[in-house]
């Protein structure tokens, strides 16, 4: 019988598997560079608001403390956001009159919510709560980065699972003194002994790496 294919086709064969396998190869190291690209995790980027709130003019040169605005971080899965009603405590006096702050001054004035555009969004099938992680002593700039230094606000990590895994496989370098949860500029470099044995006592009452890291902990 008549040889179908020449002598050649075998090199090609071999050479097609060898590139085959770069390429898949090559496409495996793409696809891990996009998914914890900015593009997809939305990392770094910031989104224009209706007004430009600065947490740097009030966090950082007012010193307002995060839960005059977040008043449901230490009780509930979300940090909430503030009602208008908290912005003109202070702007129905100060800048009473700026145009800059008509929006805030028209959602007072019709009893109508100011549309935010939400920066940490994570997915529905991802379960968070806020108020548990406060209780164990994870401070605000572990997550949220040195937001008092943010003119305008942007997602400081990925927010994807293998983030939330490295802190939960070792939660205790995130872990603070119950006073300093809201301290954006808080040093270990200056903790008091004090201090350390409220850390350790946080610590050992945190649950198990296997439960920390179980599917059901966040995905409920």
């Amino acid at each position: 019988m008549a040889q179908i294919f020449h002598r050649g086709a075998n090199n090609v064969a071999k050479a097609s598997f060898i590139v085959a396998i770069v390429l898949a190869g090559a496409a495996f190291v793409v696809y891990t560079q996009v998914s914890r690209s900015s593009y997809l995790t939305g990392q770094g980027l910031e989104k224009q608001q209706p007004v430009q709130f600065s947490h740097k003019h009030h966090v950082g040169d007012d010193g307002i403390d995060c839960r005059y605005c977040h008043t449901s971080v230490e009780t509930s899965a979300s940090a909430g956001i503030p009602p208008t009603q908290t912005c003109m405590n202070c702007h129905s006096q100060i800048w009473a009159d700026s145009p800059y702050l008509e929006p805030v001054r028209a959602s007072y004035r019709d009893n109508t919510p100011i549309e935010w555009q939400r920066v940490h969004d994570l997915p529905e099938f991802a379960y968070f709560n806020h108020s548990i992680h406060i209780a164990k002593g994870v401070g605000c700039a572990s997550c949220h980065g040195q937001i008092d230094d943010m003119a305008a606000v942007y997602q400081q990590n990925t927010l994807q699972m293998e983030w939330c895994l490295s802190c939960h496989r070792n939660p205790e370098p995130n872990i603070r003194p119950q006073s300093e949860i809201y301290n954006m500029n808080w040093n270990k470099d200056n903790i008091t002994p004090e201090q350390t044995a409220e850390i350790e006592a946080k610590v050992a009452k945190l649950r198990s790496t296997e439960l920390l890291t179980s599917c059901s902990t966040c995905h409920r």
